[in-house]
């Protein structure tokens, strides 16, 4: 039998190259997250439940990348959460919130909190615009008003523009009547859509933004191998999700690749993403079963023990340039998942030949990632956990089976990740800046000024364990 050598990220360094870039600014991070679908940057949130939601989501579409919203929940929620990320976005609100005119002021308030929205159109039963509620029409209010019917407290004489009016004069009419919020309406009046100034302050705030064809945040959504995966996926796809991952621990199985088959076979259109894998016949399987990028990475993650409880895995580098190389053979790009930890092995997994790099331990921790705060000795915490943990197992199958099935299954699982703290990281807006300009650093001392320049000029040198020392800050006393 022969065993080859397996390398990771830091085993390796990028030779330098000379160089005709004088500032990083000048390289261009834009990369294929799929066939048909182009980022920004070439960064994406984890599909788990403890990284990505719709705040994430629509933090990390701003940047220019994208987020997939996890698949433990019931379909009605990961649904919301898509919409929630679509809207949060477009200048254009194509359905905007609206609540009947004989709805209580609760009713309001309750709708608002739940779709994290600061206003509701009233309409009648025809769809007829009759007036608009915001916070600031209830936020006086006392507990004995939450009874009134909502033509009590909204706004009647609502400013309003025709529907396919152009962003600038939309601005116009927001700016001169001092309003933050402009209905669109038909010939008949019919409500057809919503601009806010927030929105538009938003899309000027964010040049480099990822956005669909109506100019919405890019997102994406996970699903499984078994039970609701299609019903989910044609939900998702219905909501707007950009792209559907399937998400298996091992991608490279009969259930990945028949539920690849399936879902391509159903929805043709949708721009489809699989994993994960660590080989060069897993890549090409999974591209010959249909799909449009593949995930890659088994047991690299943080949270992951897969290599520990089953002795399986490739390390990191060693699996994205094996499953690369099949992948550029048919145009299909490669997600690098699992195993980066700083914006050096971002890079590094780049050059290997990923189009992207999904991040999971770096984004936990943040404002945006879901779950709450929890102190230890003082400092800021927030829990993260691998998807193949034993708890994030339990909610899963609590979602998906009957009691006494959840029991049963539970008993013969065996956990592939684990629980864990990370420390507050604050906005995840700044690590991805971090990220960004380490990887635009990389690109320039490989000569550089794109992704796929940098793929082409790639040199790599093996170091030695005294050579990982030299490169970490040493013979100092760090502050």
């Amino acid at each position: 039998m022969e065993i080859r050598e397996g390398l990771t990220f830091d085993d390796v360094l990028l030779v330098p190259k000379r160089s005709s870039i004088v500032t990083r600014s000048q390289t261009n991070l834009q990369t294929k997250l799929s066939k048909n679908i182009s980022l920004n940057i070439p960064i994406i949130s984890a599909n788990m439940d403890t990284v990505t939601e719709s705040a994430m989501a629509v933090a990390i579409a701003r940047e220019g990348g994208i987020g997939i919203i996890h698949r433990f929940l019931t379909i009605s929620e990961q649904v919301t959460e898509v919409l929630k990320t679509k809207r949060s976005g477009s200048i254009l609100i194509e359905n905007p919130y609206t609540i009947k005119p004989e709805q209580t002021v609760r009713d309001a308030i309750e709708s608002m909190r739940e779709k994290g929205a600061s206003g509701l159109l009233v309409t009648d039963d025809q769809g007829k615009l009759v007036g608009i509620l915001t916070r600031r029409d209830i936020v006086m209010l006392e507990a004995k008003d939450e009874t009134k019917k909502v033509t009590e407290v909204m706004t009647n004489d609502v400013i309003t523009a025709k529907f396919g009016i152009d962003v600038v004069s939309a601005k116009d009419i927001l700016r001169e009547n001092c309003i933050e919020k402009l209905p669109l309406l038909d010939e008949r009046g019919h409500v057809k859509g919503l601009i806010t100034s927030k929105d538009i302050i938003n899309a000027g705030n964010y040049p480099q933004a990822s956005k669909d064809k109506k100019g919405r945040p890019l997102v994406g959504a996970a699903v499984g191998v078994k039970g609701d995966f299609m019903e989910r996926t044609e939900a998702l796809l219905d909501a707007g999700a950009d792209a559907i991952v399937v998400d298996i621990a091992h991608g490279h199985s009969e259930n990945a690749i028949n539920t690849v088959r399936l879902i391509k076979k159903a929805f043709p259109n949708c721009e489809l993403i699989a994993g994960n894998v660590a080989t060069a016949q897993g890549t090409e399987d999974l591209i010959q079963a249909g799909v449009d990028a593949v995930k890659v990475g088994v047991g690299s993650g943080s949270i992951c023990i897969t290599r520990v409880i089953t002795g399986s895995g490739v390390p990191q580098l060693t699996a994205v340039m094996d499953c690369a190389q099949v992948g550029k053979k048919y145009g299909i790009p490669i997600i690098s998942d699992g195993g980066v930890r700083t914006s050096g092995d971002a890079t590094k997994a780049l050059a290997a030949g990923a189009s992207t790099v999904m991040v999971g331990s770096l984004l936990g921790g943040t404002d945006e990632s879901p779950g709450s705060f929890m102190m230890k000795n003082g400092k800021r915490y927030k829990i993260y956990r691998g998807m193949a943990s034993f708890y994030a197992a339990l909610g899963r199958k609590s979602k998906e089976t009957s009691n006494a099935s959840m029991v049963e299954d539970l008993n013969d699982y065996v956990a592939e990740g684990v629980e864990a703290m990370v420390p507050y990281k604050g906005s995840v807006t700044d690590i991805i800046k971090q990220l960004t300009g380490g990887i635009r650093s990389g690109l320039s001392y490989c000569g550089a000024n794109t992704i796929p320049q940098m793929q082409q000029n790639a040199e790599f040198i093996k170091m030695s364990t005294a050579g990982y020392a030299e490169s970490q800050p040493h013979d100092v006393e760090l502050m």
